[in-house]
Parts: structure tokens; C-alpha cells; sequence
């Protein structure tokens, strides 16, 4: 890594292109940086045997996700469901990601994802042992009225990646659907979900409680999936929602999906009318999410193992947040140091900058935390007054240099003026006016 000071010397010339863009009023974004994960491909017809792009249409949804016809009918000691299946092939492409590929994920790369005070136990399972888990349900805000009619879980297999889909075919098949959900999970030892957590499964626990069953989730390691893409594209990205993901990380584009905010009346639909025709686009939806999730499973803890291969700022960015939350200052550090080298928005780059700084203090290298200062004092932007304030802090406690501190002080008052700084000021001043003692020769 660069030493210090070309690391500086290098940000000093960023920080001058984005000084004359805002002198000469130039505020447009330049030409977009595109990573591989950033490419977005045609859709996919999500068949058997088929690799190549192209519209999704009604015929392929039935074939790809299944349907009630296409089912079965599962007895179990709850009463009768209806169960699908379908298979992706090892050869198939979702996107950008290889789905052959997810059964050569390692074993413990799911720990890259716990938070350091979760207590969570690291997880070393290797992936053939990890459901995939989403719930289509007959309301978004959850409570005990809220059923999941259609529960998917996807597992990696040697042959690709399947998926079972539970279905209710009428609301009195829940005890039925939730007694074979528990038989199946008793062969994974990880649970993967996109705001599982928040949603997915306290659901399915309210439900299981409702049903005098024993939910099966106790037992099973949870990583929810949506924690660790929020710490790692929130900050380029302007939302994290999976489909967005699927988009901008995993380069698949949906065509005729169903939004999900129409799934609910959907199902009610089909109660009424014992049609499941309109429910098929609810299928292909929540087989599609999984798969999703499935492939972002071996992009996310991955980027988390080995950040410097991130290639936008961004990124890098929000991983040193979290890392720095977490405690973990050195990496932290590290990262946002690589985040400055790397593309990303001025305003990113000064909050960057001011996180480094803040960083370095509490790692006690003042060097390193008054050589970034400057360069946020040095120049206007929204940490400017901050930075300021912080080095007249610096100079009054450790450099004993009260004409710099108020010096500092008094640039940052013409930056927005406090009463905190006013204080600092007066005290200053008056230190400055006492005579000094003469010196004996």
C-alpha cells in the first residue's frame, strides 16, 4: 500500500478536479463506471435447458416456475397441500452468475456476514446444507391474519439449484403446509432470507403458533441477506431492494413480473374464483426471488472476504462504515484510504475523508487524523467548518499552539458560527492577551 504521504498527495489532486468543477459550475456526473456486476443483460427465459436471452412470456412462466396443474398433491399429518418443483441446471446462467458455481462456495464464507457482537456462532456448513427461504403472503404489513399462501425454499445441489414451492390451494391447508415445511428443513442447517428477519419468519412463527405446531427455525444459523447488501451498495446504490439488486448486481432483467403489491388481491382472486391461471406470475415471482437470492448469496459474503477487489469507492465505502462500527478500525481504515483512490460522488469523498480522519483519532495516530483535516479545511465543503474546529481542538490540547488554535477557530466561525466556538475564541483570545514571562538569560 502507499505510504501516507503520496496517499495524500494523490487525494490533494481529486480534491483540486472537484474544487474547479464547483468553480466553474460544473456539477454534472461524468461518464458512468460500470463493473461487471453493474452490466444489465437481457432477461432470461428461465427454462430446464436454456442459456440464451430473451422476453419472458405467459407459456414460459408456467414451464420455468411452475403451476397448481403442474403439481401435486402432499398428505402429511396436518391434512393435504399442493407441492411444485423445478430444477436450473448446473449450466445455467442467471444473469451474470453461474449457478454450477454455488455448490463451490466454502463452507464458512457465510460468517463473513455476522456482526462481531451478533453472538452468533460462525457458521461452517457447506452449501448443500442451506435453504434459500421466501414467502408470498396475503398482506404486506404482517399480524395474525397475515397468511403465507406460497412458501418457496431453494437449495444448491451437485445437479444446480432447486426450488419447492408449498402452496395453499385454500386457507384450510395451512397445518398441512406448515408439518411438511418442518419435515424438510430438518435436512439444512442454514436458513438464507432477504429481510427474514423483519418479515419471513416471524410470520411463519406467528403462523406455526396459531397451528399449536413447533416452528422448525430455533434450531437453523439465520444470515439475512439484506443486512450485509445494505452496508455494501446503500451508498451507491439508490435502493437495495432484491429486484434492484437482481438488476444492477446480478444483470437480470424481469420481464412481466408481477409487482407485489398486486399479489395479495391476486390470491383473493383466486379463492373466489378457484382459478389459478392469474396466480402463475406469483410463482414465477417468488421462484425467481430465490434464485436471486441464491446467486447474491456467493456475490455479497464474497466482496466482504476480499473488498479490494471492489472496483467502485462507493462500496468500499459503506463495507469501512460497517467495518468501523463493528469495531474493527484498522480494516476500516484501510478501506476508506482505497474507497479515496476509487471512483465515487464529491459529496461521498468528503464524508470519506471526515470518517478517515475520526478513525485515525481513535486509533491515537494524530498524524494521520490532522493530515486529513487540513485537507477538508483546506477547501468547501460540508465538513470544512468541522474540520476546522478539530484542529483548533488539536492545536490548543496537544500542540500547545493557542495563535493557530485561534486561528482555526476563527476560520471555522466564518464557515457557520456557534456558540461553542465563540467560547473557544474568547478563551483563546484571553490566553493570548496575559503578558508572558520574560525569559532569564
Amino acid at each position: 500500500m502507499p505510504d501516507l504521504s503520496s496517499q495524500l498527495e494523490a487525494l490533494r489532486r481529486k480534491i483540486a478536479r472537484l474544487e474547479n468543477r464547483a468553480a466553474t459550475g460544473d456539477h454534472a456526473a461524468g461518464p458512468p463506471h460500470f463493473t461487471g456486476e453493474d452490466m444489465v443483460l437481457h432477461g432470461e427465459i428461465p427454462g430446464e435447458d436454456t442459456v440464451g436471452h430473451g422476453e419472458i412470456s405467459g407459456e414460459d412462466m408456467v414451464a420455468a416456475a411452475g403451476n397448481p396443474a403442474a403439481g401435486r398433491e402432499v398428505v402429511t399429518p396436518g391434512g393435504r397441500h399442493w407441492e411444485m418443483e423445478r430444477t436450473w441446471p448446473s449450466h445455467y446462467r442467471h444473469g451474470v452468475s453461474d449457478v454450477g458455481a454455488l455448490i463451490e462456495l466454502p463452507a464458512d464464507i457465510l460468517s463473513e456476514l455476522l456482526s462481531a457482537g451478533s453472538g452468533a456462532e460462525q457458521i461452517n456448513s457447506p452449501p448443500e446444507r442451506w435453504a434459500f427461504l421466501d414467502t408470498e403472503t396475503t398482506g404486506l404489513a404482517g399480524g395474525s391474519g397475515t397468511l403465507a399462501f406460497l412458501v418457496g425454499i431453494g437449495s444448491i445441489t451437485p445437479a444446480g439449484f432447486g426450488l419447492k414451492q408449498y402452496f395453499l390451494r385454500q386457507p384450510a391447508e395451512e397445518p398441512s403446509l406448515l408439518s411438511a415445511l418442518t419435515a424438510d428443513l430438518a435436512n439444512y442447517d442454514v436458513l438464507v432470507t432477504y429481510n427474514g428477519k423483519a418479515f419471513d419468519v416471524p410470520l411463519l412463527e406467528t403462523r406455526f403458533l396459531m397451528n399449536r405446531q413447533k416452528a422448525p427455525f430455533a434450531r437453523l444459523q439465520h444470515v439475512d441477506l439484506l443486512y450485509g447488501a445494505r452496508r455494501l451498495w446503500r451508498l451507491k446504490l439508490e435502493s437495495c431492494r432484491l429486484q434492484d439488486l437482481e438488476r444492477r448486481i446480478l444483470g437480470h432483467e424481469r420481464v412481466g413480473d408481477v409487482g407485489g403489491g398486486f399479489i395479495p388481491n391476486l390470491y383473493f382472486d383466486y379463492l373466489r374464483r378457484s382459478d389459478p391461471g392469474p396466480l402463475e406470475p406469483v410463482f414465477f415471482h417468488n421462484a425467481i426471488d430465490i434464485l436471486s437470492l441464491a446467486c447474491l448469496t456467493a456475490v455479497v459474503p464474497q466482496a466482504f472476504r476480499e473488498p479490494a477487489r471492489l472496483t467502485h469507492g462507493a462500496e468500499l465505502a459503506g463495507l469501512a462504515r460497517w467495518l468501523c462500527n463493528e469495531d474493527r478500525l484498522e480494516q476500516g481504515v484501510a478501506l476508506m484510504r482505497l474507497a479515496l483512490a476509487r471512483p465515487m460522488s464529491d459529496a461521498l469523498v468528503w464524508e470519506t475523508l471526515w470518517r478517515l480522519a475520526d478513525s485515525e483519532r481513535k486509533l491515537h495516530r494524530q498524524a494521520a487524523a490532522v493530515a486529513a483535516w487540513s485537507e477538508l479545511a483546506n477547501v468547501r465543503n460540508p465538513f470544512q467548518g468541522r474540520a476546522l474546529e478539530r484542529l483548533a481542538m488539536h492545536y490548543e490540547r496537544t500542540g500547545k499552539n493557542p495563535a493557530m488554535a485561534l486561528e482555526c477557530t476563527h476560520a471555522a466561525m466564518a464557515v457557520e458560527r456557534t456558540p461553542e466556538l465563540e467560547k473557544r475564541a474568547a478563551r483563546l483570545a484571553a490566553r493570548l492577551s496575559k503578558p508572558r514571562p520574560g525569559r532569564l538569560l
